[in-house]
């Protein structure tokens, strides 16, 4: 195992099981019966949790809460400062199958790792499932037990199986407010715009136009657009 360290100190419990190559930052903590394979790359200050799994190149980013039992497989990029809640599952086999065409058990040459990849800041609850190939955007919200089948928009908060879009998020984690056509963070007071399903910090002169809702209905407030499954676009 290579770990980097510095004055933070880093904790590996015992029990945890660690493989040569893996690389760990600085002031983070590995709890009992975690695995981390190698060529994983774990930043700075993170938590990985009671029988957390990390497998083979994924990268964890600095400040990350990898909650217990949670499972990442690879190759799977998890950006700064992102909670992944207990019994997470980031997949990576978007046509699973235990045997070949020819019945044969598969082997790791006889199919594609397509990652997960998650972005800075964005939280995924307790049990939910993100489906191979799947993008969370920066700050976005996952509610605990969903199944995540379409990349998620920065700020969404998405619920259920499939996940669909229910409103946006700011960075303290807390529901945005309706404000006439913005949206108002309550415990920061930040101000944001929804222009075709991506949201943006208001500025001065920023001009909000009517995009196309789930519902087909036009809405001011910018909801992401739907493919009429209650997925996220």
């Amino acid at each position: 195992m290579t770990t980097e360290r510095s004055e933070a100190r880093l904790v590996i419990q015992e029990s945890a099981d660690i493989d040569e190559g893996v690389t760990i930052g600085a002031g983070t903590r590995v709890w009992h019966l975690a695995q981390i394979r190698t060529g994983a790359v774990v930043g700075a200050d993170c938590n990985i949790g009671r029988g957390a799994y990390i497998g083979p190149g994924v990268t964890i980013g600095d400040r990350c809460k990898v909650h217990n039992y949670a499972m990442v497989f690879e190759p799977a990029l998890v950006e700064d400062g992102v909670f992944l809640g207990p019994g997470v599952i980031l997949t990576n086999d978007r046509y699973p199958r235990s045997i070949d065409l020819d019945g044969e058990l598969k082997n790791a040459d006889d199919w594609h790792a397509d990652p997960v990849t998650v972005r800075t800041g964005a939280s995924v609850g307790a049990r939910s499932v993100v489906v191979a190939g799947v993008e969370i955007g920066s700050y976005a919200l996952v509610g605990a037990g969903s199944v995540v089948t379409k990349d998620v928009p920065a700020f969404a908060l998405v619920v259920g199986n499939p996940a669909r879009w229910i409103g946006w998020v700011g960075r303290s984690g807390e529901r945005l407010v309706a404000d006439g056509a913005r949206w108002k963070c309550p415990a920061t007071g930040e101000v944001f715009v929804a222009v075709d399903g991506v949201l943006a910090p208001a500025t001065p002169d920023t001009v909000v136009r009517p995009s196309l809702g789930f519902d087909g209905a036009t809405s001011a407030a910018g909801s992401p657009v739907g493919d009429g499954s209650g997925g996220v676009a």
